[in-house]
């Protein structure tokens, strides 16, 4: 029983830092109270954001970024013979995510929001409930009902399109780099004589405005 207490006790995350309104609702409770740099987060704690604020929570080797207005719970913590499992669901919100085992220690992480699931192994990452952006590593980034599933590579971002497909994080670079008609000359008649490009355009005009909401 005494090492069965401690096992789960090393499978706990602290909360590194906070600014503005954080708050925390552990497994069993029935409400949220305020959090403070220190508290021990355990498997299946919900982490809650206000307007203005965020967290900062270190889970073995890995460190979540909470970004404002952000609603996270902590689905999986398991740790085993130099193994490490961190499974996390993104309600609401953003996150980055930088995942650094060292030596010896692997790390196996995912986030997962209605649309898709990012899969994270020693890679840092920003995510938000459409979009996945790699900062390092590479990131297999899938949607949840379906069978499209792509690896995102440091500097790309995946989306999941109005049809709740994912996009391919090369086409849609390559369409961000597609020079943009001059001002005015995008007209009811040029759509109608260019229907393909005109869609195009329309899909990156949403996936930038979507996009912005990593940074």
């Amino acid at each position: 029983m005494i090492f069965a207490a401690l096992s789960v006790f090393a499978q706990n995350g602290v909360l590194r830092e906070l600014s503005g309104t954080v708050e925390l609702k552990g497994a069993g409770s029935s409400s949220f109270v305020a959090a403070n740099v220190g508290d021990q987060v355990a498997q299946d704690t919900i982490i809650s954001t206000g307007f203005k604020s965020t967290a900062l929570v270190e889970i073995g080797s890995t460190v979540i970024a909470v970004r404002p207005l952000t609603r996270l719970t902590l689905t999986e913590i398991r740790s085993s013979a130099g193994d490490e499992t961190l499974n996390v669901n993104l309600a609401a919100g953003r996150v980055r995510v930088d995942v650094n085992p060292p030596v010896g220690t692997k790390t196996s992480m995912s986030v997962t929001s209605p649309s898709a699931t990012a899969s994270v192994r020693g890679t840092s990452l920003l995510m938000d409930l459409l979009n996945c952006k790699t900062l390092e590593g590479t990131v297999d980034y899938k949607q949840v009902q379906g069978l499209y599933s792509y690896l995102v590579k440091a500097g790309l971002i995946a989306s999941v399109g109005p049809d709740g497909n994912v996009i391919d994080p090369v086409m849609s670079y390559l369409a961000s780099l597609k020079p943009k008609p001059p001002a005015g000359s995008g007209t009811a008649s040029g759509a109608s004589q260019d229907g393909g490009d005109s869609a195009s355009d329309n899909s990156t005009s949403e996936g930038n405005v979507s996009v912005g909401l990593l940074y």
